[in-house]
């Protein structure tokens, strides 16, 4: 499926497969057999180039291919499809053979994931996508299956209060889509559907195991395996997001307190965990009870959570640490560099997004803009982390450069909590 691009064939500001690029991969696709694809258009972008300039509507398209590829890869892996088609549309594709009512409810959440707060110039700003779906037919060509997508997202532009609409004028049959799950996730929570796989990190140098990262997920009976960005955004749907971070928490927390005491435990938490003003008090009793160290917890959060209210967020990080617990700035590099967050808050770690790591083994700018961000991390007292470390020519560049810790398939993909332990006696 998956085949080389040159550099003709890419966008040259997001990075991704262009409109060509995309064509030419539904093709292959269609050739071997299933294909299902979406198409997201941004229809207020023109609104944030006048009002922020092009260089703003820029770093906004930057920022949702970003969230756009980061979505697919979490639930669709890494033989899906992230493309920029046109000037505010992109495609997500994929080969493998969901359901219609699952693919309908991942366009669901990709739009929540799409019109989380963004800041361009100090403020706070939303885009609301439109997306089309198809199921591709039996023979069918990139050019066709793209047509089809055109028609149904103009018909979306002449339907405004819809945000997704099926290219064949269909529907998901009713009770199926993402608002559906938000009461079943109420029962998942206790009926143990929601599990804690661990994403293993490695000391760069050394190349022993440093911790890991807990990762959610929600073991579906029907719908099989559904990753953490779906499941928060079903969760955020049904203001469930505070009970799903209490339930990962409590069960990664009760997990690693069995493996040796030499490795760490990664925690992520969301803009909507702070919202009620009291993270720091159950996070903090949540460990206690665990009976886990604190010293030997980092909570992730990521650029977009300080973004949703900055003050309540330092207020609650500062007093975490105080117990000793560290921060990890999570996908620095990506979107909107914070720098302020860097100053203000009792930050540990920086977490390089993948983005960054793919191509420092053979771009020399990549290269350089990863060697720059470790040489800040150095001078602020700061550790870097390196996501998505798949080759060996990858680590060695990381190892040259000073990073210290990395994850990646490399050496591991997400691991069972017992399975931790084994590779911690490897």
């Amino acid at each position: 499926m998956k085949r080389a691009l040159a550099e003709s064939e890419r966008d040259v500001l997001t990075g991704l497969p262009g409109a060509a690029g995309a064509r030419d991969w539904l093709d292959a696709a269609g050739r071997d057999g299933f294909v299902q694809a979406m198409q997201v258009s941004l229809q207020r972008l023109q609104t944030v180039n006048l009002a922020y300039g092009m260089s703003g509507g820029d770093l906004a398209l930057v920022e949702v291919a970003q969230r756009m590829a980061d979505f697919a890869l979490e639930e669709l892996g890494p033989e899906a499809l992230v493309a920029r088609s046109g000037g505010a549309e992109f495609i997500i594709a994929s080969p493998l053979p969901l359901s219609r009512a699952r693919w309908h409810w991942l366009a669901e959440a990709l739009g929540q994931a799409i019109s989380r707060p963004m800041t361009l110039d100090g403020e706070a700003i939303r885009l609301q996508p439109r997306t089309a779906l198809i199921r591709g037919l039996t023979g069918e060509g990139g050019a066709d299956l793209l047509d089809r997508l055109d028609q149904a997202s103009l018909e979306l532009l002449r339907s405004p209060a819809r945000r997704i609409l099926w290219a064949d004028g269909s529907h998901p049959a009713r009770g199926q889509s993402a608002a559906s799950l938000e009461a079943e996730l109420i029962g998942a929570l206790h009926r143990d559907e929601i599990t804690v796989l661990f994403q293993p990190q490695f000391d760069v140098a050394s190349g022993a195991l440093h911790g890991a990262e807990a990762l959610a997920r929600w073991e579906h009976p029907k719908f099989g395996r559904i990753g953490a960005e779906t499941l928060f955004a079903v969760a955020e749907r049904g203001d469930l997001v505070t009970q799903l971070t209490e339930h990962v928490a409590q069960r990664a927390l009760a997990a690693a307190l069995t493996w040796p005491n030499t490795l760490r435990l990664s925690l992520n938490v969301t803009a909507e965990d702070f919202a009620l003003g009291r993270f720091a008090e159950t996070m903090g009793a949540l460990i206690r009870n665990s009976g886990f160290a604190p010293d030997r917890l980092t909570l992730e959060i990521t650029e977009r959570t300080l973004i949703a209210d900055f003050e309540d967020c330092a207020t609650a990080i500062a007093d975490l640490a105080e117990d000793g617990v560290r921060v990890a700035l999570d996908d620095f590099g990506t979107g909107f560099s914070n720098f302020r967050a860097l100053k203000a808050l009792p930050i540990d770690a920086l977490k390089l997004d993948r983005s960054l790591v793919k191509d420092i083994a053979r771009d020399r700018r990549d290269r350089a803009i990863v060697s720059a961000m470790i040489a800040m991390a150095r001078a602020l007292d700061m550790k870097i982390v390196a996501e998505g470390v798949e080759t060996e020519a990858q680590l060695g560049v990381l190892r040259e450069e000073g990073c210290d810790i990395f994850q990646g398939f490399l050496r591991a993909g997400p691991l069972a909590a017992q399975d931790v332990t084994v590779l911690a006696e490897l």
